[in-house]
């Protein structure tokens, strides 16, 4: 590995790489991926070559024993495998097989809640020794505690009554995910053996689900019309709780944990990450959830740079397995595949940490999802269509995923767009997206350099990374026209086309005082000091 590699903590480096485990790939042909389906395809991310992608380490989403009613984030029993997935066994050799490719592996906790089933909310139901694990109030005139809805639109309230008895359970999504209350001392010891099981069994970190919720209301107030948890009066308890998180995991080295931290305000979202003692990583949900528009995207970049503390570390992603994919987000105009091949750039090139949804690196659509065929509360199932890794009419209708029937429909183009014909077409998605790892590995300006923003068009989002005596200026045009750009006068006149989105443009030497984008290109510029 080169010093430009070893310079970085691991977290830093390179792309993290979310995989849906029930959607990646099948390997016994029951129609729902597994770990065994992961490890087989552990060269598609990182083979040590730039045929590969290059990753620095893949997300899990949850392979936990589950009843399924939320697919795996109604945990019932945090140390073991769901037999759909699997066998603990099998992770361990994934772990294995990961690490022996210099990957990473980060698996998602879920210390909000568990399953209804799990063997703690089983003793609670029953009033046993665990009933203060769990957030069971007295009801109010005849009805739940308060008004607090849950985060699922078509659940309804976030109170679920006992069948027996005048006590009511909190759960912030389906009735099936009890909240577990953090304010028991006994919650939080038994998460932190959960962290220590994980890291003793070689896992390099953890992507907290909902870290935003791990302290709620002491009183139980009624909320006020649109207020999203949690109120500002009580965060603090929600940064000491993942302080003593941080402390467990730093027991260990070279672990990291990375926050789902869904606030829609970027002061309060840097405060999870400016002191550098409680996550090392937040997602930035304020990034996601941005309109399709360069004045926007400046804003917002530049709005998280000025209120970072000079530790802290972006994470970018704008697609995972609760949102919709980028070509299909900002493809009303049909112009969405341009714009996925474009945000693989912007992604792979701001100063951050890229986190990359299965399936991204294909410039993937959403699935069209039948009625008969929807099985989600909350209507994600577009997003989490299996991969396909071949062409239907040279693999059958499974696509490579399964040799049986997917769990669901997979995408109407699965016959171009696939990693096998993708790999096969130097002008494809994919090979652009191998192509931004691989560089972003080899130049240090890339991985780690300093970034500020350039103005050279009001529709085009134009950035510089500097390291030293190298420079990468990096422009992305959200018009679907040609845009063409002025250029500051401190930067040369020339430059070195390294890459771009549009697999028409011709790489080498350009004159800069000449160039002009093409619509929805996003391009990346060698400039010579």
């Amino acid at each position: 590995m080169s010093t430009t590699q070893t310079a970085q903590p691991w977290w830093r480096r390179g792309a993290i790489y979310q995989i849906y485990p029930r959607s990646f790939a099948d390997a016994d042909g029951d129609g729902v991926g597994d770990l065994r389906g992961v490890i087989a395809h552990l060269d598609h991310l990182n083979d040590g070559t730039p045929g590969s992608l290059g990753v620095e380490a893949l997300w899990l989403s949850p392979f936990y024993p589950s009843p399924m009613a939320d697919f795996g984030y109604d945990v019932a029993d945090y140390c073991d495998v769901d037999p759909v997935f699997g066998t603990l066994a099998d992770f361990d050799e994934l772990v294995r097989e990961a690490h022996a490719r210099d990957i990473k592996v980060v698996i998602d906790f879920v210390p909000n809640h568990t399953s209804d089933r799990h063997p703690w909310f089983v003793d609670a139901r029953a009033h046993g020794a665990r009933r203060d694990w769990y957030v069971f109030r007295d009801g109010r005139d005849g009805g739940p505690p308060n008004n607090w809805c849950s985060d699922f639109k078509a659940v309804g309230p976030a109170w679920t009554r006992e069948p027996e008895g005048d006590q009511w359970y909190l759960h912030s999504f389906l009735p099936q995910q009890p909240d577990l209350d953090w304010g028991n001392p006994a919650v939080e010891a038994a998460m932190h053996d959960l962290l220590r099981f994980w890291c003793e069994r070689g896992v390099d970190g953890f992507r907290i689900d909902v870290a935003h919720k791990l302290a709620k209301d002491p009183q139980l107030r009624d909320r006020r019309p649109g207020e999203r948890p949690p109120n500002e009066d009580w965060e603090p308890e929600i940064h000491e709780r993942l302080r003593r998180l941080r402390q467990v995991v730093d027991a260990y080295p070279d672990r990291m944990l990375v926050g789902e931290v869904y606030l829609l305000d970027l002061r309060r979202v840097v405060t999870y990450i400016n002191s550098g003692d409680e996550l090392h990583l937040a997602h930035n949900f304020v990034f996601l959830q941005l309109p399709w528009s360069a004045a926007a995207f400046r804003s917002s970049i530049d709005g998280f740079t000025a209120l970072s503390s000079k530790i802290a570390w972006p994470a970018w992603f704008l697609a995972n397995h609760d949102h919709a994919r980028v070509a299909s987000r900002f493809g009303g105009d049909g112009h969405g595949a341009a714009r996925a091949r474009a945000v693989l750039v912007m992604l792979y090139t701001l100063r951050g940490t890229p986190f990359i949804y299965q399936g991204e690196e294909l410039a993937l659509p959403d699935a069209d999802i039948p009625p008969e065929r929807v099985v989600d509360v909350d209507g994600r199932d577009p997003e989490r269509a299996p991969l396909p890794w071949r062409a239907p009419s040279e693999a059958g209708p499974g696509a490579g995923f399964t040799t049986g029937t997917p769990w669901l429909p997979l995408v109407a183009e699965a016959e171009h767009l696939n990693v096998a014909t993708q790999g096969r077409n130097p002008a494809s998605a994919l090979r652009l997206a191998r192509r931004l790892a691989w560089l972003r590995r080899e130049r240090p300006a890339l991985q780690r350099g300093e970034q500020r923003s350039v103005e050279v068009h009001e529709d085009v989002l134009a950035w510089l990374r500097i390291e030293t005596d190298e420079r990468y200026l990096v422009l992305m045009n959200f018009a679907t026209q040609a845009r063409r750009i002025t250029m500051p006068p401190d930067l040369p006149p020339r430059g070195t086309v390294e890459l771009s989105s549009d697999a028409g443009r011709e790489e080498g030497d350009i004159a800069l005082d000449a160039l002009a984008l093409a619509g929805s290109e996003a391009l990346v510029l060698r400039i010579d000091p």
